[in-house]
């Protein structure tokens, strides 16, 4: 019997998602059995884990599901609302439970640190995302913000937005980021226009803008350490 025409009743218990869980623990699990445990239940053609082991290749794997839309879940056969609200709401709970360890993290020394940092969040995105790194006045993480979210070569930046989140909660400084999808991280004309705007802005409110930081494919950029700040 092919793998393609069975259920997943099927399959041995100790194959099954949710026994091995169970069994073993949510980390020894795939990310394809993560996501079936989601998704529950397959479609007439194929079995739960055949749903979503479809899922993740069609969208470039779990750092896929983060760009996803509702209306594009949906749209894939054996996903309805329910299925996909539930993949989301998964999808922005691990966001969250990740933001929430920066406040654990040391001090940013150099851009390094905040390369380090942003590098594992920024790099496999999609789209263009500009976020805000906030810091206490001992250079300490208080939060990473997304500011905007664009296309694949822009995205939308308004000062306002930018500091808003640092007043509110009451950062000394800020690093900026964004990142590239075409995988290079040498900054455009826009970049250095946007970045001479925000860092006269913050002259002005009192925040300190201390670096600005292009996530690439396989690098970042530092505007501190190539003296554009």
């Amino acid at each position: 019997m092919s793998i393609k025409k069975c259920k997943l009743n099927d399959y041995p218990e100790q194959l099954r998602p949710r026994e091995r869980m169970a069994l073993l623990g949510a980390d020894k699990l795939t990310d394809v059995e993560l996501l079936a445990i989601l998704i529950s239940t397959g479609n007439k053609e194929t079995n739960v884990l055949e749903l979503a082991s479809h899922i993740l290749q069609a969208h470039k794997g779990i750092t896929g599901l983060q760009n996803l839309t509702l209306a594009e879940l949906t749209q894939e056969k054996g996903v309805g609302k329910a299925k996909a609200t539930t993949i989301l709401a998964a999808v922005e709970l691990g966001k969250r439970v990740h933001n929430s360890t920066v406040a654990y993290r040391p001090v940013i020394n150099g851009s390094s640190d905040a390369g380090v940092l942003l590098e594992s969040r920024m790099r496999h995105l999609d789209r263009e995302h500009f976020c805000v790194v906030l810091l206490s006045a001992n250079n300490a993480v208080i939060g990473i913000e997304t500011i905007s979210i664009g296309t694949l070569t822009n995205t939308q930046v308004h000062p306002r937005e930018v500091f808003k989140q640092a007043i509110r909660q009451s950062a000394s400084g800020v690093i900026l980021a964004h990142n590239h999808p075409s995988g290079d991280s040498v900054p455009s004309d826009e970049d250095l226009y946007l970045t001479e705007r925000l860092v006269e802005a913050g002259q002005i409110i009192g925040i300190h803008v201390i670096d600005h930081i292009i996530v690439g494919e396989d690098s970042y950029y530092s505007f501190r350490d190539n003296e554009l700040l």
